[in-house]
């Protein structure tokens, strides 16, 4: 149990403090998740350079990427030392005249050294396929070690294979037919993997299958973390999805509210209105 959890902090993003998502290999030889790297470039008031923007990239996906550069190798510390020598300035406002161009400077958040990324910034990392098949492997592990029975089968319970955000519950695969008959509404429930805690199912991002996690004030529309690092955010007005709700609700009780004091008044005006017609039609 203890080499478990000693492993599991080694799986741990130094920025979100957990598991890493599409993690991305930095120079120093450490790693960030790649929404994480995004968000901590533009807290420092960096422009975000998009690894997925380009195809070629080696940080984009596995289907995207060749082998060649799925191979090519982390540089040494010494040539690393050369490169942050030699490489001055980051983006916005590098110094006027300098000879060498601007440069990315990340903050790596595990050894606390300003990594250069170069001119692409992140654009220019690899994507961590093998950490990132690691972490896939352990949640197998976790899930296995703790596995999760039906809820509904009849003694001897059978192992659990699907999970039903909508019903809050696990299955078995016979179970889940059962429960979810064909032609009925149930059946449009989609399975996910089976788990003990259902949170509600949230929105999602039809950009990036991500759950939607703010609300873009200028756009007027809701946005995942990847939508927020995009640059067509980037001077745009975003604010939590909880904070945006209770401004719009705030807005909308204060708007019935005044309709339901008017009411009378304009039901009075209304009834005014038809004497006057009728007045008129005699």
């Amino acid at each position: 149990q203890t080499s478990m959890k000693n492993m599991e902090r080694e799986l741990v993003c130094p920025v979100c403090k957990e598991m890493y998502k599409q993690p991305l290999a930095l120079p120093c030889t450490h790693n960030v998740c790649h929404v994480c790297a995004s968000e901590v470039l533009l807290q420092h008031g960096h422009l975000y350079c998009d690894p997925t923007s380009e195809p070629t990239s080696p940080a984009a996906t596995p289907s995207t990427r060749s082998p060649r550069l799925g191979r090519r190798s982390v540089p040494k510390p010494d040539r690393l030392d050369r490169l942050l020598k030699s490489g001055f300035g980051t983006y916005p406002g590098r110094k006027r005249g300098a000879v060498h161009p601007q440069t990315v400077s990340f903050p790596c958040p595990a050894c606390q050294r300003d990594v250069d990324l170069g001119e692409r910034g992140l654009g220019s990392l690899f994507r961590n396929l093998t950490l990132e098949r690691v972490v896939e492997r352990y949640r197998q592990t976790i899930n296995i070690s703790a596995a999760i029975m039906c809820q509904f089968c009849k003694p001897p319970q059978l192992e659990a294979t699907k999970g039903c955000t909508e019903c809050k519950s696990s299955f078995c695969n016979e179970c889940f037919k059962l429960y979810h008959p064909w032609g009925t509404q149930k059946a449009q429930h989609e399975p996910t993997p089976p788990t003990l805690t259902f949170r509600p199912k949230g929105l999602m991002c039809p950009e990036h299958k991500e759950e939607v996690t703010h609300y873009c004030k200028t756009c007027q529309r809701l946005v995942c973390q990847l939508c927020r690092v995009r640059r067509t955010h980037t001077s745009h007005k975003i604010t939590p999805v909880l904070s945006a709700y209770q401004a719009l609700r705030e807005k909308l009780t204060k708007s019935l509210a005044y309709i339901l004091s008017s009411q009378d008044t304009v039901q009075t005006q209304i009834a005014e209105l038809e004497e006057t017609v009728k007045h008129t039609e005699v």
